[in-house]
């Protein structure tokens, strides 16, 4: 009698356990490199190669799906969030200049954004793309030391949305205090938003127009940066990386051993390798789970 009961609370334990961990953790979290002075930006391409920022180095690393990391690009103007459309080229957040830049297969910089009604906005932050090709992107204020400006042209902090092929942006959401990190759904459907001074993330219906409405709040944790999985998880950073359902519900966490983790993806050649940038460093994490970016 008490081996069995100590069966069944060993079961129990092991049921548990395994409902707080949906990215079915398959081996241990793993130090790519400490080489740099604060990470950024992770994004994936087509074949699973990631590529992260180095913000104050002004930098752009490669980590390739043969497990060798390389310099992509210097002179990245201090790029920040980065994400890939779907001919390949890097869409980066260029925050020196207050701009958003496409960088093709060449290393060819074509400048897509630079001015919203004439001022520049407060440093575009992190992007996502819809299936347009139109842009997501998030406008905090965060006073950078390579500026010469020491306030603000914008007084409001918002998200924008990029046409595809127009320099003009429009305002999509300016119910937030101070945006960051961003994704959608693979449907097009949603759109997640974190607010770092409401210390939330919200979930906002994507219209037919690009225009967003119906603004729910999943959780009360704010993210620098953010993705998704196949089944929908959201994957927020911060410290660590924390994992909820789309209905709000906490189900994870991973434990990473640095100050603060900026960002975040699924990579390798099947998006199945869960890429964290973290302060001077970057680490990977095999999982079961799959990215959808």
């Amino acid at each position: 009698m008490k081996k069995c009961f100590l069966l069944s609370i060993l079961s129990l334990i092991c049921l548990l356990c395994n409902a707080q961990s949906p990215i079915f953790v398959q081996d241990s979290l793993k130090l790519i490199s400490s080489q740099f002075k604060f990470t950024e930006g992770a994004s994936v391409d087509k074949e699973g190669n990631v590529f992260f920022t180095d913000q104050p180095n002004n930098q752009i690393w490669k980590y390739g799906t043969d497990g060798k990391l390389s310099l992509y690009l210097d002179q990245s103007g201090r790029a920040n969030g980065t994400y890939f459309d779907r001919k390949g080229n890097l869409i980066v957040c260029a925050d020196e200049q207050n701009q958003i830049w496409s960088i093709d297969q060449h290393k060819k910089i074509k400048v897509l954004f630079s001015d919203f009604e004439g001022k520049k906005v407060n440093g575009p932050n992190d992007l996502w793309l819809d299936a347009k090709g139109g842009i997501y992107f998030t406008d905090p204020y965060y006073q950078r030391d390579y500026w010469t400006r020491q306030k603000a042209e914008i007084e409001k902090q918002r998200v924008y949305y990029l046409p595809k092929g127009k320099k003009t942006a429009i305002i999509v959401a300016d119910d937030v205090i101070k945006p960051n990190g961003i994704v959608g759904t693979p449907d097009g459907k949603f759109l997640y938003v974190a607010d770092m001074d409401a210390n939330k993330t919200y979930r906002y219906q994507i219209n037919v127009d690009a225009t967003l409405t119906n603004r729910q709040t999943i959780c009360s944790q704010h993210s620098d940066g953010m993705t998704l999985d196949s089944n929908g998880n959201i994957y927020l950073t911060g410290k660590g990386v924390t994992i909820y359902k789309p209905t709000g519900e906490k189900i994870g966490h991973i434990d990473v051993p640095e100050e603060w983790c900026g960002n975040i993806c699924f990579g390798g050649k099947n998006k199945d390798v869960l890429f964290i940038t973290a302060s001077k460093s970057i680490y990977r994490i095999q999982t079961s789970a799959k990215g959808v970016e």
